[in-house]
């Protein structure tokens, strides 16, 4: 480990403290030992409870191999592997995801190509009770279009059961068409439910994001109106059906094209935050706002970057209540992971850099067991690896 990222680490850590002077003393920041391998990448990371889970995909030649590793109080769990194969469709925003279900189970899903176009490509889910032995994997998408199938989320369903939310080009051919926001239920034998339609007119490749409030699970997502205005909406599933979707903040960012940038969204009973990259004028700014009531209404956008931001979100729940952002900071011709902690006042605590990040690679980040968990891409020599670090939270 080189001097610079130790003390990346203590300054971290310094800011957390002095963001919660009630912390107990010896609260630190901790690089983590990652469980990811050589020619590893595009990080996930779910949580369920006090589960926090990473996945990764590490590449040997044109093979891909979707891994993941659980959390524990001596560090990560043994590397595991879900599945592997030349036929993969992996890019540094459409990922795959491995999840913990209230049962102790896992589901994973991943993106598998269906043909020569290499935008169209299926999606896959599969689950395990041991992480070890995955069902053979279904695709939730009936369709059977050559087209996109991707930016996935998994999330826990009523009765034991998954839910599974995605961008879906069954209505494109070409350039012509509007992706889809679609969503599709299975029980706790994994017997599909049926799918449906939560929005028929979405941006095409933002990544989605779902968060389980005590009024059930609520999806956030990247909305493209007829006059390309691409602000955030939020639809909350309830009884069966998913809410007409609602904007969280209307920026009237419009663009012609999608700006791969989605949104993340957190939430702890009805509390519920939701950070988000926007770019209105050609002004390129973050932002995150709370909500008291499960998503219903959100209050006002708080500015989350210092200088200038390219986005790549993430939120997290401090247990009291403060939103704990990550995202891009861009500044002096140099890209830089960065969280803050912000209160749901609106009150924004210092900035501290958590590692440079090169290209288009997303950063994640997750609160389970009182600690937050961040997980990036590096790179190393001629590859890249997956990074892990937490800060213990009071």
């Amino acid at each position: 480990m080189n001097r610079q990222w130790i003390g990346t680490l203590g300054a971290l850590a310094i800011w957390w403290s002095a963001a919660h002077a009630q912390a107990p003393a010896g609260q630190k920041l901790e690089p983590l030992n990652s469980p990811a391998g050589a020619n590893s990448s595009v990080p996930q990371m779910t949580v369920q409870g006090d589960r926090a889970v990473l996945s990764w995909v590490e590449r040997a030649g044109t093979k891909s191999t979707l891994k993941f590793a659980e959390r524990t109080a001596a560090g990560w769990s043994a590397p595991m592997i879900v599945v592997s194969s030349d036929h993969l469709m992996v890019n540094s925003a459409d990922v795959p995801s491995v999840r913990a279900l209230p049962d102790g189970s896992f589901a994973a899903h991943w993106m598998q190509e269906n043909g020569p176009d290499p935008e169209a490509y299926d999606l896959r889910v599969a689950w395990s009770a041991d992480g070890k032995t995955w069902t053979p994997p279904i695709a939730p998408n009936r369709d059977k279009t050559m087209t996109q199938h991707g930016f996935a989320t998994l999330f826990p369903a009523a009765d034991g059961g998954t839910g599974v939310i995605w961008l879906d080009g069954r209505a494109t051919h070409g350039d012509e068409g509007d992706m889809q926001l679609r969503a599709a239920m299975f029980d706790k034998s994994h017997k599909a439910l049926g799918e449906s339609l939560i929005a028929s007119r979405v941006c095409e490749c933002c990544p989605t994001s779902v968060a389980l409030t005590a009024d059930g699970p609520i999806a956030a997502y990247r909305n493209r109106s007829a006059g390309e205005i691409r602000d955030i909406y939020v639809s909350r599933l309830s009884a069966g059906k998913w809410s007409t979707p609602a904007p969280v903040h209307r920026d009237n960012f419009k663009i012609e094209a999608c700006p791969i940038n989605g949104p993340s969204i957190a939430a702890n009973g009805k509390d519920v935050a939701v950070a988000w990259f926007t770019a209105p004028g050609e002004k390129q700014q973050s932002f995150v706002a709370f909500s008291h009531d499960g998503g219903a209404t959100f209050g006002n956008a708080v500015k989350v970057e210092d200088q200038g931001t390219l986005g790549r979100m993430q939120v997290a729940l401090a247990p009291d209540g403060a939103g704990i952002v990550g995202w891009i900071e861009f500044a002096n011709e140099k890209s830089t992971f960065k969280v803050r902690r912000i209160d749901a006042t609106g009150a924004r605590g210092p900035s501290v850099s958590v590692a440079d990040i090169a290209g288009t690679r997303f950063p994640r980040m997750v609160i389970a067991k009182n600690e937050a968990v961040l997980a990036w891409t590096e790179s190393e020599k001629e590859s890249s690896r997956v990074k892990t670090a937490r800060i213990k939270l009071p």
